[in-house]
């Protein structure tokens, strides 16, 4: 049972500015967009490669409580991550599939979500 390293960062931005953050990341960065997997699309946002991690821009209402911004530790044995939360009294979050990868997430005692994500 070991985390392995980042599979990616998510930010969030409001709703209706992605031509915006599309061209800040595409145009000033210069990062190279890749394409979200069908089961997201709905949720708005876009995925970007950095380096051999992804950088997600997701869409939300900034004005309440802290929802989708989150590192994604890229874990081993995930199935061994989840029953040790459960044993310790962590709530575990059930995420939309993303093909190729076995993941879910919980909050942290100061309400920051964690995911954890597994190449099948």
């Amino acid at each position: 049972m070991k985390i392995v390293g980042v599979h990616h960062v998510q930010l969030c931005i409001p709703a209706n500015q992605e031509k915006e953050a599309q061209k800040f990341y595409c145009e000033i960065l210069q990062l190279q967009e890749i394409e979200k997997p069908d089961s997201l699309k709905k949720n708005g946002g876009m995925w970007f490669q950095l380096g051999s991690q992804e950088l997600h821009i997701g869409v939300e209402n900034l004005s309440g409580p802290k929802g989708k911004q989150h590192p994604a530790f890229l874990v081993q044995e995930i199935d061994l991550w989840r029953n040790h939360l459960i044993e310790q009294g962590i709530n575990i979050q059930k995420e939309a599939a993303i093909p190729g990868f076995n993941r879910f997430s919980i909050r942290d005692p100061f309400d920051n979500r964690l995911e954890f994500i597994e190449p099948i």
